[in-house]
């Protein structure tokens, strides 16, 4: 007789070798098929909602691993809203405006740009970006993204660009938009002005100078030992290209100022500044007088090579930390310089062109570009006898987030949202503490940015974007920016889209009869300027969640990297609370960046690129998601063949888990095959004990974002509790038993109950294989994984009293592994079922072993097992529990053909000489 055959052997069509690269596409043609996020959607309709908004990635180029990162979390926490029981709708979104796209697009034109209009080449734009929305998609939804592929909002649809138009226009109608001179950061490659959030920081080295300006006016009145000997202040700078747009100098009142006499001139720097001042450069003196600032205010000095003056004036933002504590002022480049020169009256001046020269007419340096020009300034202060001191400084340093050349403060006629009108910057900083921000220190960051920052400028000097829908009269100059003309404008830029601005005239945009406040002229100039591309976006909550009456708003979650503080979640607080007071969101959760395995920012140059479909194409799409939920996700996470090999291991391990428990329910349905809980076999209870503290600790990992947590319990779940303890028990009662034999029976409920678990539980984390699993799951159940809720609370699987017993037996049973390998490597048996093991231990322990003696020898997976009151000779001493003693021998009897197990009752039924009277009762 072939016994084989008799064997309930593992019979499952679940593949061991996930093939992800070529079985995923199959999943997603068949959730296409199935229109599941339409399934997903009505099984929705009457649940509360779950409205995770969507930060637009950018419509240029294909997608990174930081996008893979990004769109993998905010699946993962959709996919656990709706299996907690919310309707958690998800609209993807992409940002369409902007430099990137217009320089790509100027650079794919070449030469005949030239010959292009504005609304010619704003139609190039829209080509272009519609053509990375589309690869981006099929990329997003390669990742097992599941969402409204079909109907995603882009900034730069009709309905998006009017109500972008719109939202300007409340700013406008509530006062808080206004047109001002003002310093901004600029680009003078890209032409345009910058947002706080397209400023990068970087190394940078430049020159530092300290340099004298004559007193001109006589101040030994007030202080008698500055008499009889030329005086001078002495600033420092970082910029000596700033130097000819130089109008003051501003003195802290509250700090001590001193003159110290060198070479016969006296030089006035802050007293606490004094000794680092000389040390810098190799001077040495005596103090001659302290004095507070005060008495120098307004006194003129002498520029250093113009024939104008530099004015002593009072600012509370001078500080100690470096140079003089006498600040170089030049009101056009920087915002404190600015505001000290509003206050006092000075010209907002600006000798800077916006390609970065000087203008023309500019003495000594017309035409020169600035940065070019820092060794000229420095020559011409050294001819002049200013130069006090210069060295080189390495410094962190503002740079253009696209081009990455440096910037500068140059002022310019922009248009600006207060944040101070209607209390903005306040309102905002309330709005703050009312979020939640994971991780908290996400708050600080985005407070003290808020705190700080100066006005938003929101004005571009480029094509591509929406129009900053203002006029001016073309008789006296004056600005039309009223709410009700914008609100006209936004209208027909819902209707025909912003690109109506570049094509029609004024008049056709403007109401009728629309004439000048000021001069009754009836003649309009259209502005030329965009608004900023953070404004577009910024806008979301109200272009997309408040017009959909599936979603919601304020959103419960915006979920984006580190960098949006200054960027999206930034750019949004202020708009929201500067339209309708209240934060466009309720919570924000942020991730890190990806870097590379020896945690360096990846570049091309570098040549340490990982490509989401070059890992796709290696590891399948549910190894890269596996990857993202293995992460601590608020730091910067690694990314490397080496890292992903050790989580495609813990995939492996994951998979092949599911297979064997798969294998073994092929004859197992559980409407009628189903063993009620409390007659399951007690190590059956106790992997149900182990499985509801799985869920609860997986449950409520998922309710604090906290993936990680899951991706190393469920591993460990599969790799310690199931692989090598469970299921390795198991084998012998699954596949030798009768097939409707209880103890199997028992066995299979509790691997159904485990499978179908861990199927929900991982369905967020490794979606495809999730659902593929599910398929192969016996019983009824929903066509897809992602239509099922999470399992439900079982607090009668706990029983801490058995876990406790069987910890005990898993204890012993640690001993008797050591000491069967220790005979194995002797070649004393091959197999644990070559063996006959004997135990001796302290009474107490004897009498425990005694009560589960089957159990023990199923668990240790031996022929025989054994007490005895005492072992000699080369019984190994336990190291696990105390006293125990381990003798293992060759089994006694012939090797069961069917089970291998050792018996001396071999053809007890002469019908099966060569099998064991338990394989004959399952047999016969």
């Amino acid at each position: 007789m072939d016994y084989k055959a008799t064997l309930n052997l593992p019979q499952t069509d679940f593949p061991m070798k996930a093939n992800l690269y070529q079985r995923e596409p199959e999943l997603l043609k068949r959730w296409q098929e199935l229109d599941l996020y339409g399934m997903i959607e009505e099984a929705g309709k009457d649940k509360p909602v779950y409205m995770l908004h969507d930060g637009p990635p950018y419509a240029n180029g294909h997608t990174h691993i930081g996008h893979a990162l990004n769109k993998t979390l905010k699946d993962i926490v959709l996919k656990v809203k709706r299996m907690e029981g919310f309707q958690a709708p998800y609209v993807p979104g992409w940002d369409c405006h902007g430099l990137p796209i217009e320089l790509q697009v100027e650079k794919n034109l070449g030469s005949k740009k030239h010959q292009m209009t504005k609304a010619e080449m704003r139609k190039e734009c829209r080509v272009y970006a519609k053509k990375f929305i589309d690869i981006q998609k099929e990329e997003f939804k390669r990742l097992g993204v599941l969402g409204d592929w079909d109907n995603p909002y882009m900034t730069m649809t009709n309905e998006y660009e009017g109500l972008t138009a719109a939202e300007l226009a409340k700013f406008a109608h509530n006062g808080g938009l206004y047109r001002g001179k003002k310093p901004v950061h600029w680009c003078s490659s890209c032409v345009t002005a910058l947002a706080e959030a397209e400023v990068e920081y970087a190394d940078h080295t430049s020159p530092s100078i300290f340099v004298k300006f004559a007193l001109q006016d006589d101040v030994s009145g007030a202080i008698p030992a500055l008499a009889g000997k030329p005086v001078f202040v002495v600033i420092w700078t970082t910029t000596p290209w700033t130097i000819p747009a130089n109008l003051a100098i501003a003195m802290h009142p509250e700090y001590d100022y001193c003159a110290v006499e060198v070479d016969g001139q006296l030089l006035i720097v802050a007293e606490g500044l004094k000794d680092q001042f000389l040390a810098a450069n190799n001077l040495s003196g005596e103090t001659v007088a302290t004095f507070k600032a005060g008495l120098l205010e307004r006194k003129r000095c002498k520029h250093p090579f113009y024939d104008r003056d530099s004015i002593i004036l009072l600012g509370e933002h001078v500080t100690l930390e470096a140079g003089t504590g006498c600040v170089h002022t030049a009101p056009g480049h920087g915002q404190d310089d600015y505001e000290l020169g509003l206050r006092e009256g000075l010209e907002i001046y600006n000798p800077v062109d916006n390609h970065g020269k000087y203008i023309g007419n500019l003495e000594l340096f017309g035409g020169e570009k600035v940065f070019e020009a820092n060794p000229k300034v420095i020559e011409k202060l050294q001819e002049v006898g200013a130069l006090v001191g210069v060295s080189k400084i390495s410094h962190s340093y503002p740079h253009c987030w696209r081009c990455k050349k440096p910037i500068i403060f140059r002022a310019t006629e922009q248009w600006f949202i207060s944040m101070e009108a209607n209390d903005l910057r306040k309102k905002s900083l309330e709005a703050i503490d009312k979020v939640q921000w994971i991780p908290k220190w996400g708050r600080d960051r985005i407070y003290g940015m808020v705190e700080n920052r100066p006005d938003w400028c929101i004005s571009r000097q480029r094509s591509w974007g929406v129009p900053i829908t203002a006029f001016s009269c073309t008789d006296c100059g004056e600005f039309l920016a009223d709410g009700p003309t914008m609100d006209h404008v936004a209208e027909l830029f819902k209707q025909h889209s912003s690109d109506v601005w570049f094509e029609w005239e004024a008049a056709q945009l403007l109401p009728a009869g629309t004439t000048c406040s000021k001069c009754g002229g009836a003649a309009f100039a259209k502005e030329n300027d965009i608004l900023d591309v953070w404004f577009d976006s910024g806008v979301s909550h109200a272009a997309v969640l408040e017009p959909n009456p599936k979603l919601s708003s304020p959103a419960d979650l915006y979920l984006e990297g580190s960098d949006q503080h200054r960027g999206w979640f930034h750019s949004s607080l202020l708009e929201s609370v500067g339209t309708r007071g209240v934060a466009p969101y309720k919570s924000v959760l942020t991730h890190g960046f990806v870097l590379d395995g020896q945690g360096r920012k990846m570049s091309k140059s570098m040549g340490n690129v990982v490509a989401p479909e070059d890992v796709i194409k290696k590891f399948g799409a549910d190894v890269l998601r596996l990857w993202c939920s293995a992460q601590d996700y608020r730091d910067d996470n690694r990314i490397s063949e080496e890292i992903l090999n050790r989580v495609a291991e813990a995939y492996r391990r994951i998979r092949n888990t599911c297979r064997f428990m798969l294998g073994n329910l092929n004859d197992f349905d559980p409407a009628t095959d189903s063993v009620a809980f409390a007659d399951l076999m007690p190590i059956d209870r106790l992997a149900l004990h182990h499985l509801e503290l799985l869920k609860e600790r997986v449950l409520a990992a998922y309710t604090e974002f906290e993936f990680h947590v899951i991706y190393q319990a469920i591993n460990s779940f599969c790799t310690v509790e199931l692989s090598a303890l469970y299921l390795d028990i198991l084998k012998d009662r699954l596949y030798t038993s009768r097939k409707d034999a209880h103890e199997r029976r028992s066995s299979q409920t509790a691997m159904y109950l485990i499978t179908d678990t861990l199927t929900r539980l991982l369905a967020p984390l490794i979606s495809f294989t999730a659902d593929e699993i599910w398929q192969f799951l016996p019983g009824e159940r929903e066509a897809s994984v992602h239509l099922s809720a999470f399992p439900k609370p079982a607090p009668e699987y706990k029983d801490a009293g058995l876990a406790g017993t069987w910890a005990r037996l898993f204890d012993v049973r640690a001993d008797v592994l050591k000491a069967l390998e220790l005979k194995r490597v002797e070649k004393v048996i091959g197999h644990p079922l070559d063996a006959a093991v004997r135990l001796s231990a302290p009474a107490a322990t004897v009498a425990f072993m005694n009560d589960y003696l089957d159990k023990l020898r199923a668990i240790c997976i031996v022929s025989r097992l054994d007490l005895a009151e005492e072992l000699s000779g080369d019984a190994y001493d336990g190291t696990v529990v105390e006293g125990l003693k381990v003798l293992v021998e060759k089994a006694p009897g012939e090797k069961c053909e069917r089970c291998w197990c050792y018996s001396e009752e071999l053809g007890s039924d002469a019908a099966h000489p060569t099998i064991c009277p338990k394989c004959t009762a399952a047999v016969v």
